[in-house]
């Protein structure tokens, strides 16, 4: 059964991701989506659960009330209104264009096209944009990737020490320092990371994809295992290459 339930006090991505994960650990409750520019919940649960049980799932953060949505008649909606794939992944599609870009210029600055310097920039890039956006709202990331992240479910500061490793990762790829440890750091970081990924996505769960921070609101999907998948690939590949 699914209900729809409204909820002030959300101002941000970060709010979102933090009522979900209330609300998503009441007992009975096995998918929570919220919609951030409505105010709204969809609740979908095994069993009924009541309404003050779900509120107090968010009594210790008083500033989130949840109530029942009253029934209204139902409206039919132009799907034109909803944004598009693209739309969608607007974002993550530029930085990639760009990063790739810088990448392809890097590679072919040399007399001959030098793949190695090629692949290293595009993981820098990778990394040190991919961080900046995390840093700009460290809390709200943190609370959309304990989310579905393996670890940071069960222990909240490695949500934060990730945005840092990223950072160091981008670093270290700008600068060659130790290409087999920094290579061996990412295949085991984003293996670790893609496995909570798959998860949500083989479940189908509603939840926002925590790859650009809080910033952007872009949903977990295929895109998202793309994301670290290639990074296992291209990490993989260059450990390959140094035995």
């Amino acid at each position: 059964m699914k209900h729809t339930y409204q909820i002030t006090g959300m101002t941000c991505t970060g709010c979102q991701a933090k009522v979900q994960q209330l609300l998503s650990g009441v007992p009975h409750v096995t998918n929570v989506g919220i919609d951030l520019q409505k105010g709204e919940a969809d609740i979908e649960m095994d069993t009924h659960v009541s309404t003050q049980t779900l509120e107090n799932a968010l009594i210790d953060h008083p500033k989130y009330q949840l109530t029942e949505k009253p029934h209204e008649p139902i409206v039919f909606t132009d799907d034109t209104e909803q944004k598009t794939w693209l739309q969608t992944y607007k974002p993550i599609l530029l930085i990639f264009a760009y990063v790739l870009a810088v990448s392809l210029i890097a590679g072919f600055s040399a007399a001959k096209f030098d793949s190695d310097l090629a692949m290293r920039v595009f993981m820098a890039g990778f990394f040190l944009v991919f961080s900046f956006f995390k840093m700009l709202d460290l809390n709200g990331f943190a609370d959309s990737y304990t989310m579905y992240d393996v670890i940071a479910r069960k222990f909240k500061p490695w949500a934060y020490l990730y945005a840092f490793i990223e950072l160091g990762l981008g670093l270290a790829y700008a600068t060659n320092f130790a290409p087999v440890l920094t290579n061996a750091t990412t295949l085991v970081v984003m293996t670790i990371s893609i496995i909570g990924v798959l998860q949500s996505v083989l479940n189908k769960r509603a939840i926002q994809c925590a790859c650009l921070g809080a910033v952007f609101n872009l949903p977990m999907s295929t895109v998202t295992i793309i994301e670290d998948g290639l990074m296992i690939a291209m990490s993989g590949f260059a450990l390959i290459i140094m035995m």
